[in-house]
């Protein structure tokens, strides 16, 4: 419910339509952005590395404009390698 809310909110912020299908899509990509981060976190099964995957996909996500950055704000955009942990393959 917060997810549609805020994307009411947004599309009257924004108040273009073409913007608000555009905001919708980034948002929407950088869900996607997250999942996979989530995935691949799942698939390392490597310890300590979930601070690395939350990183790495809100990164990931905030560099599909503004609906992705929305979709990332929850967690800080850093730079996800400075969270990733000694000997995680080079695969993630």
């Amino acid at each position: 419910m917060k997810l549609f809310t805020g994307l009411i909110f947004c599309s009257l912020v924004l108040g273009v339509s073409s913007q608000w299908y555009s905001f919708i899509g980034e948002a929407a990509q950088g869900a996607w952005d997250m999942y996979r981060a989530y995935s691949d976190m799942i698939e390392a099964k490597y310890k300590n590395s979930d601070k690395y995957f939350h990183a790495r996909g809100n990164y990931d996500a905030a560099q599909r404009g503004p609906g992705g950055a929305w979709a990332a704000k929850v967690i800080s955009g850093k730079d996800p390698n400075h969270f990733r942990p000694p000997g995680l393959p080079d695969k993630y």
